[in-house]
């Protein structure tokens, strides 16, 4: 919350050419680009459904939980004061009212309550929006959300399960799934000695024998160690291990049905660079009580249900993220004077500021595309479902190799003190690596979008459609959109080394294919001859000398 009546006059000078402090914003009113998408992307309840969070968000107190979020982090309790085992996180009360924010108002499940009717369109501007608030926190959200769809692959687990995740309240209590009014997700995959190779996963799972003779097809235990647990307090995990056939998926309860702390052993909380509003442990599993889900042997395959819906989440929080710093830099530099004018009419200024809006207008158009893409496949339509094969892969690849330094540009136009914690640039620029590591790092991405194109090949020919509709309306774009062509038409053994040139390119020419079609046109012409163009490059700042900066700035709003 801003501070009252703070004193301007001090003993040795006076406070001037300062910004006025941060107020109540809009985060929907005030962002005339996320008002277009979703009018072009998504139903009208859509809109109407996220107004009242887009005031909420931008507000001075929620604002403020995210910053206090990250002052106090999660703490680990692993004994009570008797010596008995716990293995509990506790959050400052900021977070938690930040995670009743997202989960009380459903937007962990909106995806699915209303599927194919706008679900998933609503779903990512809705973490558009709270990302905004604070990244940290929307890791549960999104494991969360992300878990459906994995539930839904053995109908007693879903039966079970589902309602708890589905319904809208945010219940941080410790009690048996069945007793809870509302339920949280995790994943733990990731081992020592594997990292993205879960294949090299060594944790076991037994079946519990009902009798000698007959093992229980339900009931197992797992033994083993992650090296990554998200969200370690969700009230249950999707996790491999491994049975007699195979590396398996299994979900993993918090608390027994019988009211007992599982066997979850939190070994620490990672110290991370940045994510610090958020808990991540290290775990073992020590006769884990746990049920299968998928087909026995299948793990990877069921969990990559979950890991479709994530990626599509870690390439939104990045837009969100650069959404909320070119708000930041933009009120400072109009507020801010330097050489006898507001840093906002330098022309050095304005360049920047005006290819930062472009870069966050370019990353909203296409994670409401890939949104939309969700909803399609959800009805059935088969154009709509190769896109989602595809889409999430592109997104999260560009979008998050593009954070970092945004974030960076950002902290300039402020100067020192955008490098000091009082800001939130310093945890946003903590922040921007971390969706592109989770769920898959670059290379990682990289090789599943070469597998994707190898397997699905209705995937590209689908993108190629949205290419097609915008073919002869612009040269730069052509002219790349044949040098793919070029590059694609080569044997597929030799795409892995441009792999990282393939996913950028394909991610460029998709957002400016979407600009051009929806955009005003000095943005989608801007855009091109930026990204696409002889002049392009990896530095932001960089625009034609005839760009149309005014309008440009202007579609930042307040």
């Amino acid at each position: 919350m801003p501070d009252p009546a703070p004193r301007t006059r001090l003993a040795t000078h006076e406070v001037t050419n300062q910004p006025s402090p941060p107020s109540d914003r809009d985060l929907l009113a005030g962002d005339a680009p996320l008002q277009e998408a979703l009018a072009r992307e998504a139903p009208e309840w859509v809109a109407r459904r996220l107004a009242p969070l887009g005031r909420e968000a931008g507000s001075a107190r929620v604002q403020e939980l995210g910053e206090t979020a990250n002052r106090h982090p999660p703490e680990l309790r692993l004994f009570d004061r008797h010596g008995r085992r716990l293995d509990e996180v506790a959050y400052h009360p900021a977070y938690h009212e930040l995670m009743h924010l997202a989960i009380d108002h459903g937007w962990h499940a909106v995806a699915w309550q209303e599927e194919g009717a706008g679900g998933h369109q609503a779903h990512v501007a809705a973490l558009y929006l709270l990302t905004q608030a604070e990244p940290g926190f929307c890791c549960p959200v999104t494991m969360t959300h992300a878990a459906l769809p994995v539930l839904r692959q053995t109908p007693a687990v879903e039966a079970h399960w589902a309602p708890g995740l589905l319904a809208w309240d945010y219940d941080p209590r410790l009690l048996p799934a069945g007793e809870k009014s509302g339920l949280t997700f995790g994943m733990a995959m990731t081992e020592k000695q594997g990292g993205s190779d879960v294949r090299a996963n060594s944790t076991r799972a037994e079946p519990l024998a009902t009798t000698r003779a007959e093992p229980s097809a339900d009931g197992w235990r797992l033994t083993g160690h992650k090296w990554f647990c998200s969200a370690p307090m969700s009230d249950a995990f999707l996790t491999l291990a491994r049975t007699d056939e195979g590396l398996s998926c299994f979900l993993v309860p918090r608390v027994t049905a019988e009211g007992e702390r599982n066997a979850i052993e939190l070994q620490r909380l990672k110290e991370k660079c940045g994510n610090r509003a958020n808990a991540s442990a290290e775990i073992e599993y020590r006769g884990a009580r746990a049920e299968p889900v998928g087909e026995p042997g299948r793990g990877i395959a069921t969990i990559l249900e979950m890991v479709q819906q994530t990626r599509l989440d870690a390439a939104t929080a990045p837009v969100g993220m650069m959404r909320q710093a070119l708000v930041e830099a933009w009120r400072h530099v109009r507020e801010r004077h330097a050489f006898g004018r507001a840093l906002a009419e330098q022309p050095l200024m304005r360049v920047l500021l005006a290819d930062m809006a472009l870069e966050v207008e370019a990353g909203l158009a296409l994670v409401m595309r890939t949104a939309r893409a969700f909803d399609g496949a959800a009805r059935g339509d088969p154009g709509e479902r190769a896109l989602s094969r595809l889409l999430p892969t592109l997104a999260k690849y560009w979008h998050n190799k593009r954070t970092p330094g945004f974030m960076a540009e950002a902290m300039e136009c402020l100067g020192g003190i955008g490098y000091v914690e009082e800001a939130p640039l310093a945890r946003l620029y903590r922040e921007a690596p971390v969706n592109s590591i989770w769920e898959g790092s670059g290379n990682v991405i990289c090789l599943d979008l070469l597998r994707v194109l190898d397997r699905h090949p209705e995937a590209l020919a689908a993108l190629q459609a949205e290419f097609a509709a915008v073919r002869g309306q612009q040269v730069e774009l052509d002219r790349a959109l044949a040098g793919l062509d070029a590059e694609l038409a080569a044997p597929p053994a030799s795409l892995e080394p441009r792999a990282r040139w393939l996913a950028q390119r394909l991610a460029q020419c998709l957002q400016a294919a979407l600009l051009l079609r929806h955009a005003p046109s000095e943005v989608a012409e801007t855009f091109c001859r930026s990204r696409l163009g002889d002049e392009a490059g990896p530095a932001y700042g960089v625009l034609p000398g005839d760009a149309p900066l005014a309008a440009l700035l202007a579609r930042i709003g307040d």
